[in-house]
């Protein structure tokens, strides 16, 4: 059986940088409210009349990682995209990214998985590697959050959170069992999925409701109970982070960079005093991009690797968690 190993990464931003000073000005709000709640002072959002969509931003992030893994478009087996944002209701992003990037007929498959949506995504990615079906697998996760937050006073509780942006990953099959992916543990508890949620379009509000509803139909933006998130989150974490360390006969001393999930700051520096790692093993970039859901940790990912900070050798943990509840993390010997 072999192992998969990421060979090539790769991101992409949009250029329209929002500060938290642009949205006092949209919104009852200010800096000092935003950063000591969330550590955020700005985020990038797709500017109105711009190309970027989720699967655009997905395809400009693709061509760097294939780039820089020494391949060609023609080399990549198989695509997964993860996304809560895609361009459709249906089909999903997957698809697009085998026609923008004018690729063979591959198959494309769709995670909803939110914020350990990227994590899930690796871990598919890596059972299709481990048993051989696929030997280069391209993984992508990306959000275009702005076009569907409420960006009234009614929603700044969430709005403040979220930004726009895709990263992208190329898994190849790698023969030496001790490096590259060693394990990836995935979790869910649904009976907590409307404490962050966008409850429509659902099966019980479709086209004739979305019609009469006209509007001021507020069930189309994101809901969040943050207390009770933040309470879960930080639990989740660091036992999914422990089951990838215990699994793999490693100690916390042992964790070389953890790539958190970029859901707010206060919840990765509560996990980095938790097991006593130095600022040096934990890369956070929320400040920049705020939350990008599904894409926060492979930019995090790229960027940690883009200035140098990961290095071969390396044990990497990658850790998720997110409306559903899911959560999950991955063990990586770069």
């Amino acid at each position: 059986m072999y192992n998969s190993k990421i060979i090539g990464l790769g991101k992409y931003l949009p250029d329209n940088v929002v500060t938290n000073d642009d949205l006092s000005k949209i919104m009852d709000t200010n800096d000092e409210w935003i950063q000591e709640r969330t550590g955020i002072k700005e985020r990038r959002w797709i500017k109105e009349g711009t190309e970027d969509t989720s699967a655009v931003m997905g395809a400009k992030a693709s061509k760097i990682a294939i780039e820089r893994a020494g391949l060609t478009k023609d080399d990549i087996d198989f695509i997964v995209f993860a996304t809560l944002s895609p361009d459709y209701y249906f089909p999903g992003c997957g698809v697009q990214i085998q026609d923008l990037l004018d690729m063979p007929t591959v198959g494309a498959l769709d995670i909803r998985n939110q914020c350990s949506g990227f994590v899930y995504a690796i871990s598919v990615a890596d059972q299709f590697i481990k048993t051989g079906m696929y030997k280069n697998i391209l993984v992508i996760g990306a959000e275009y959050h702005s076009n569907g937050l409420d960006k009234s006073t009614r929603g700044r509780g969430v709005t403040v959170i979220f930004g726009d942006g895709a990263g992208a990953a190329v898994l190849s099959r790698e023969e030496d069992n001790s490096k590259g992916i060693l394990s990836t543990h995935l979790h869910s508890e649904g009976k907590y999925a409307d404490k962050l949620t966008v409850a429509s379009p659902s099966i019980s509000h479709w086209v004739p409701e979305i019609i009469e509803a006209g509007d001021e139909d507020i069930s189309y933006f994101p809901y969040m109970d943050g207390t009770f998130v933040f309470k879960n989150a930080v639990v989740r974490f660091s036992e999914v982070i422990m089951e990838g360390l215990i699994q793999n006969g490693l100690q916390r001393e042992d964790i070389d960079m953890l790539i958190p999930h970029q859901a707010n700051l206060r919840i990765a520096q509560f996990i980095q005093k938790k097991f006593s790692l130095r600022d040096d093993q934990v890369f956070n970039n929320i400040m920049k991009y705020g939350n990008t859901t599904a894409a926060s940790v492979i930019i995090a990912l790229t960027e940690a690797w883009e200035e140098g900070k990961i290095k071969e050798g390396d044990n990497v943990v990658l850790a998720a968690f997110g409306s559903g509840f899911t959560w999950a993390s991955a063990i990586i010997k770069w």
